[in-house]
């Protein structure tokens, strides 16, 4: 006969219920917490309300600005992908993020006067840009002749506030070119440079703080007559060559928007002119004398030291020459054009007769994506070269052909 005691069951049962739910329930709220963190994370946000750009023939287009740089105005839409409009077709302009408005009124020259630039989100009404901050301060419209550049506000803290490295924000252009000859006489061209720039900031609607700039540019050609026999006399094998480099570099410091200090150094090589090696060292000033989104032209003036060894001169002859660069440099950048050109005169104090001059001029024709059809000319000339036979000409000139592949910066 089995007894039974329920008296005392019923205590230990309500104990493992009592300590069950004590566990569960701690268990059931983290799991329910975690799937409703989920949820939320997963839910993804709201896309922001598109722009509004209303055409001047009341035609309304929805999509997102992305800025405007010298009246001209950029804006994405999915169908017609990036567009670009002049304000005079624009009747409206409703945008949502936050862009900075940069008056061509207001001078940029250190990060506190790029802490007055007015940032918001925009409306542009009767030719006229409103800023709306999120604040509740208010900002007089800006005519739109005025709004010189409109940028995002990432864009803008980008490249006031941070500095990229020594090995960002770096642009310019390699070329290479080359022509072989086979026949009575063997010959041989390679030509060849590579140009490149950083300006900081790198935007250029930001007035530049400095500028590093360095480049090479080189040919060597090669002609061989064989040796053979006339008249019972042997006539040896003859070659001639050709050589010119040159190399430079400059750092530039603006201390306004249009001067700045500079030092710069050349190195010059033309075995046609028996110049072995010319070096120069040198500082000085320049000006940024006109500069618009498609023209740039520059002046500058230095003084520096100077050291001249020809190839065929007496041991000792070398010349140490103080005296100054006068150059001038200018740059066209159209749809289906860049021309470049430089121009230099390099008198000498302590011997007159010891000047130099020279002129390059570049032509790069697009051709697909970042190459392009190039066609240069280098003309050098040089006052004092050596006595030698046959006699050296003080003139040089060189033309060359290539392909040339831009170098772009992503920073």
């Amino acid at each position: 006969m089995t007894r039974r005691f329920p008296l005392v069951g019923c205590p230990i049962r309500i104990l493992f219920s009592f300590l069950s739910a004590q566990l569960c329930i701690p268990f059931l709220l983290v799991y329910m917490g975690s799937a409703l963190t989920c949820n939320a994370q997963g839910k993804p946000s709201p896309n922001p309300a598109p722009d509004v750009l209303v055409l001047s023939n009341g035609d309304t287009l929805h999509g997102k600005f992305i800025s405007e740089v010298a009246g001209k105005v950029t804006f994405h839409t999915d169908s017609l992908g990036d567009i670009s409009l002049a304000w005079e077709k624009i009747k409206e302009l409703h945008a949502t993020e936050r862009f900075a408005v940069l008056d061509k009124n207001v001078k940029l020259r250190s990060k506190k006067d790029a802490g007055q630039i007015p940032v918001g989100s925009l409306d542009v009404v009767n030719q006229k840009v409103t800023v709306l901050p999120e604040s509740a301060a208010t900002i007089a419209p800006i005519p739109v002749q005025d709004a010189q550049f409109i940028v995002d506000e990432a864009a803008l803290k980008k490249q006031v506030y941070q500095h990229p490295s020594f090995f960002s924000g770096w642009n310019g252009a390699a070329t290479a070119g080359a022509a072989v000859v086979t026949a009575t006489q063997n010959q041989f061209t390679v030509s060849g440079g590579v140009g490149m720039a950083r300006v900081v900031p790198t935007a250029g609607w930001l007035n530049p703080r400095n500028r590093t700039s360095a480049g090479f540019t080189g040919s060597y050609g090669k002609i061989t007559q064989p040796g053979y026999i006339s008249g019972g006399v042997l006539v040896p094998e003859a070659v001639s060559k050709s050589a010119i480099y040159h190399a430079e570099a400059e750092r530039d410091l603006y201390f306004s928007p249009r001067f700045y200090a500079l030092a710069q150094t050349a190195f010059d090589h033309n075995f046609g002119q028996d110049l072995d090696l010319q070096q120069i060292y040198g500082g000085g000033i320049g000006w940024t004398a006109y500069k618009t989104p498609k023209q740039q032209a520059d002046l500058k003036g230095t003084i520096q030291y100077e050291k001249q060894a020809f190839i065929n001169a007496a041991p000792g002859s070398d010349l140490n020459l103080i005296g100054s660069t006068l150059a001038a440099a200018y740059l066209l950048h159209l749809k289906m054009l860049t021309y470049t050109q430089g121009l230099a005169f390099i008198p000498a104090f302590n011997q007159p007769r010891a000047y130099s001059a020279n002129e390059t001029n570049t032509f790069a024709f697009p051709a697909y994506k970042n190459l392009s059809f190039s066609l240069a000319s280098n003309d050098s000339y040089l006052n004092d070269p050596p006595t030698s036979l046959p006699p050296t000409k003080r003139n040089s000139f060189q033309f060359t052909m290539g392909l040339t592949y831009a170098l772009k910066s992503k920073y």
